[in-house]
């Protein structure tokens, strides 16, 4: 897979903001299947930084009821928490 297809979309929330600011980390909700070997190489070839870490969580799916008869699904998805190296920074999330 290429770096277009592991990371899917930048994921922009207030935690997520938060710790772009102390920890100098940023979220991105990527593919399923890509482990971290590979976000750390997409991440490094698409944004041209140095990543120190990366970290993994997933959401699960949510069913949730509606009207008491009607079910909703909200659908899961993986995110990744990179670590980036000290002084490195991505100008695409600096006016977020």
């Amino acid at each position: 897979m290429n770096y277009t297809q592991i990371i899917l979309r930048p994921h922009v929330s207030e935690k997520a903001t938060l710790i772009k600011s102390m920890a100098n980390q940023i979220v991105f909700q990527v593919h399923p299947a890509a482990n971290k070997i590979e976000i750390k190489k997409a991440v490094e070839e698409a944004f041209d930084v140095r990543v120190n870490k990366v970290n993994i969580a997933r959401k699960k799916t949510l069913t949730q009821r509606k009207a008491n008869r009607r079910l909703v699904r909200n659908t899961g998805f993986r995110k990744a928490y990179v670590t980036l190296a000290e002084g490195e920074k991505i100008d695409f999330f600096e006016g977020v």
